[in-house]
């Protein structure tokens, strides 16, 4: 039940993301459900690849496939001057779509009897795949690859679960909304990763 929950949830929010992103770039319908399914099933196809999980597996999911697609056009077809506040919300999505898959993917692996590496690597696939793939496909540089912190809330998914500090439900769903929490946090207060450039400040500017 706890699985099914965190797949509906996922398959939700990552659905809207992909449809805020392809309408902020001006796509039409064709494309809101393109970036929409990718962004909701891309990182569990990657996952599945990494596992050796026939990638057709995904194909069993009519039910998923069936909520996405009216998630996409409830929001296709929301007005335009309640879009415009709607969008605001998208970080939002992400992240909750980020939480839910991240757990998600460390449960599939745990559940196939993985060690804890494969559990995290699990949970950032799953958790950030479909993500990389949408914002490829909207020639956006991908959120997971900034400085922002973002992938390092899939492998605090996948180290509770791996290490089965999270188990019961009850744990679980209280992880899935810290992770929210600190990822909200994040873009909120603008954290960030270490990073450095080889450019110049002249070619910066």
């Amino acid at each position: 039940m706890t699985w099914d929950v965190f797949n509906i949830i996922g398959t939700i929010a990552f659905a809207i993301s992909g449809a805020i992103v392809a309408m902020e770039e001006d796509y039409d319908l064709f494309g809101v459900y393109m970036l929409g399914i990718v962004t909701a099933f891309g990182g569990g196809a990657i996952r599945n690849l990494l596992l050796g999980v026939p990638v057709s597996a995904l194909w069993d999911q009519g039910l998923l496939f069936n909520i996405a697609i009216v998630a996409m056009t409830i929001v296709f077809l929301f007005p335009h001057n309640m879009l415009k506040h709607w969008r605001k919300w998208g970080h939002f999505t992400d992240a909750i779509g980020l939480s839910a898959f991240s757990i998600q993917g460390a449960l599939y692996a745990v559940h196939m009897n993985h060690p804890i590496s494969a559990a995290v690597v699990a949970a950032v696939l799953t958790g950030t795949g479909g993500g990389i793939i949408r914002d490829l496909l909207a020639q956006r540089k991908p959120l997971v690859l900034r400085e922002e912190i973002y992938a390092v809330w899939a492998i605090l998914a996948g180290l509770m679960i791996g290490f089965k500090i999270a188990v019961t439900p009850e744990e679980l769903y209280a992880l899935f909304a810290i992770i929210v929490i600190l990822r909200v946090l994040s873009y909120s207060f603008k954290w960030r990763l270490p990073s450095k450039s080889f450019r110049s400040k002249n070619e910066t500017l």
